[in-house]
């Protein structure tokens, strides 16, 4: 018997998890966005699985190594288990099609807008991605989750953004939980 596939609340980082202060990769200038634990242990009691999806280009520009951003994921994804808001899994892209040095410098399929990172989860956790939710601070976050089949997305910014279409914008992570809320009850209405 297969387990019934679950949806996920994907989660863009830099932005969306902590304040993006430009390629943060050390531990003392990680600062948590507020309300991103009260927003993750909503979603776990709503029964989705928490997802990062997250482009890395610092790595690919040579402005720290992929060992500095999995010690830095690990003191993160201990900060989500203490908050009880556990991880299910972090998928991240070094590379970058312009500004990438050696082996980074390509057009890889995960790198958002690209939806590689979204399948890739789906794959491998069994993810129910019509009923998930992707929020990012980006267009790219919305067209990767466009373009990977989530339909519920969520753009975290001050301002909309006149270019993306078909996604919530939300300016605070509190303002995000109660979207979903009401979002996973109407669900079940939506068939």
């Amino acid at each position: 018997m297969t387990a019934e596939r679950r949806p996920a609340l994907f989660l863009d980082r830099d932005g969306v998890i902590n304040v993006d202060h430009g390629y943060v990769h050390k531990i003392e200038d990680f600062e948590f966005v507020d309300g991103i634990f009260g927003l993750s242990r909503l979603a776990i009691r709503l029964g989705y699985r928490l997802i990062v999806v997250t482009n890395q280009a610092g790595i690919g520009r040579g402005y720290y190594d992929s060992a500095a951003f999995i010690h830095l994921t690990k003191w993160m994804a201990a900060e989500f288990l203490r908050e009880h808001a556990p991880l299910t899994a972090v998928y991240f892209c070094p590379h970058h099609v312009e500004h990438g040095v050696g082996e980074y410098r390509q057009d890889c399929f995960w790198r958002k807008p690209s939806p590689g990172m979204i399948k890739c989860a789906a794959s491998e956790h069994n993810l129910n991605l019509r009923h998930s939710v992707v929020v990012g601070d980006k267009s790219s976050d919305m067209l990767s989750a466009e373009r990977g089949g989530v339909v519920r997305r969520v753009l975290l910014s001050k301002e909309p953004d006149p270019n993306v279409l078909g996604a919530v914008h939300k300016k605070t992570l509190a303002e995000v939980s109660q979207w979903l809320v009401f979002s996973h009850a109407g669900r079940f209405f939506t068939s």
